[in-house]
């Protein structure tokens, strides 16, 4: 049973460890990576607590549709911050 214990307050302190970088990191791209481990190791907690559709439902939206539309956001932006510059050359 300790290492049970063990094995969940080690995954919250990742969870909070997460949720700390992903708020201070000044990087967009480094944040949506960590808000996918995020995402990922709430699935497992999920798991854990015995609630495997509210895991499957963590691991489907938080690390799956939402890091996608947060990639194609940080694409466009940039697609918009190179035409922009583009547009300054000339």
């Amino acid at each position: 049973m300790m290492e049970m214990e063990y094995l969940q307050i080690s995954l919250f302190v990742l969870l909070i460890v997460c949720a700390l970088s992903t708020v201070f990191t000044g990087n967009l791209l480094a944040s949506v990576i960590i808000f996918m481990a995020y995402s990922t190791i709430m699935a497992i907690v999920w798991i854990l607590l015995e609630a495997p559709d509210l895991a499957i439902t963590e691991a489907a939206v938080g690390a799956g549709i939402s890091s996608l539309l947060f990639f194609l956001v940080l694409r466009r932006i940039r697609l918009i911050q190179r035409k922009e510059s583009y547009e300054k050359r000339k």
